[in-house]
């Protein structure tokens, strides 16, 4: 058996790396052009995997080690199949973001920000409780909620 080329492994590599910066953008066309450049990064190093070209596989009684294995062939159309469809319904979603908004950037969810807003909140709640439970030993009587609107209590 031999080896990969190394011009195959780095051209997936590239594609790979390529297609990750792209999808980390906020623009969906970005990320479905970054979606198939990782798709193909992927059919390239399942083409490095298959091993060198050899003779169709049940043809003519062909010896067996000269057979090419059908196994990364059946993958890479496999894997084209599904980079089509998730490219397709990507550029469903950027057409109609397009439609709707006039542009394709992902916006920020307004749960995401609620919940954001309310595990600060209670972040601050939890360091003022301990705030408050470390001084009353000095005499000083606190309210939780005094105490978020800046109110002292007597």
């Amino acid at each position: 058996m031999t080896t990969p080329s190394l011009t195959m492994i780095v051209l997936a590599g590239v594609l790979v790396a390529c297609g990750t910066y792209l999808v980390l953008e906020r623009t969906l066309t970005r990320i479905v052009i970054g979606l198939s450049l990782m798709a193909h990064g992927v059919n390239v190093l399942l083409l490095a995997s298959g091993g060198p070209a050899g003779r169709p596989a049940l043809l003519d009684g062909t010896d067996p080690a000269s057979m090419s294995d059908p196994l990364p062939q059946a993958m890479m159309l496999t894997a084209i199949v599904i980079g089509l469809g998730t490219t397709a319904f990507g550029m469903a979603l950027a057409y109609r973001s397009w439609r709707l908004t006039g542009h394709d950037e992902v916006i920020d969810d307004v749960e995401d920000r609620r919940l954001a807003r309310r595990t600060a909140k209670k972040r601050i709640d939890e360091t003022v409780t301990e705030q408050v439970t470390g001084t009353e030993d000095a005499g000083i009587d606190y309210d939780a909620e005094a105490v978020e609107h800046g109110e002292e209590k007597s």
